[in-house]
C-alpha cells in the first residue's frame, strides 16, 4: 500500500491586493448577503460570479423550513447565471457572510460539497476554471479552481 499526496494551493491575501475586478466581485458578493433569507440558521451567504462577457450576477441563500428545499448562495448565483448567459462561462466566485449579530465573517468561508459539485460541472462544462474568492475581514482566500478545494472530483467523462 502505498500514499497518495493531494496539494492544493490557495493564496491568502487582503482586499487591496486584489485587482479591482476582484475587489467589486467582493463588494457585490457582501451586498448580498443583505438580500439572503436565512430565518433559521441567522447565517446570511452572498455570492456573486464574474461571466466571461463581463456580466456580474449575485445570488443569496435561501433558507425554508422544509431544509432540502433552500438552496445555497453559490448555487443560487450559479443558477440565475446559467439561466441569464446559458452560453457564457463563468470566470470568478466571490462568496461572502454575515453573522446572526449582522457582522461580517472575520475568517473565510467554504462552499459546501453540493456547491463543489455544481462548480466543478461548470468548470467541466466550459473546459475552464473558476477563480474562488472567499471573503473574510482578516483575510481573503483566492483559489484558482474548484479542484483545489475537491482534488477527487466526481465526473461524468
Amino acid at each position: 500500500m502505498e500514499d497518495l499526496m493531494l496539494k492544493s494551493t490557495i493564496k491568502v491575501a487582503q482586499l487591496e491586493e486584489l485587482t479591482t475586478t476582484e475587489q467589486a466581485l467582493i463588494h457585490s458578493a457582501i451586498e448580498a448577503t443583505s438580500n439572503s433569507y436565512a430565518v433559521y440558521s441567522h447565517f446570511h451567504v452572498g455570492a456573486a460570479v464574474h461571466l466571461a462577457n463581463g456580466e456580474n450576477v449575485i445570488g443569496c441563500n435561501q433558507e425554508n423550513v422544509s431544509f432540502g428545499a433552500g438552496i445555497c448562495a453559490e448555487r443560487s448565483a450559479i443558477f440565475a447565471a446559467g439561466a441569464q448567459y446559458p452560453d457564457t462561462p463563468i470566470e470568478m466566485i466571490a462568496i461572502a457572510a454575515r453573522k446572526a449579530d449582522g457582522q461580517l465573517q472575520e475568517l473565510p468561508i467554504s462552499p459546501c460539497g453540493i456547491c463543489r459539485q455544481v462548480m466543478i460541472e461548470v468548470e467541466t462544462r466550459f473546459h475552464r476554471p473558476i477563480q474562488i474568492l472567499l471573503f473574510g475581514t482578516k483575510e481573503i482566500y483566492v483559489i484558482n479552481g474548484i479542484k483545489d478545494l475537491m482534488p477527487l472530483s466526481f465526473t461524468d467523462f
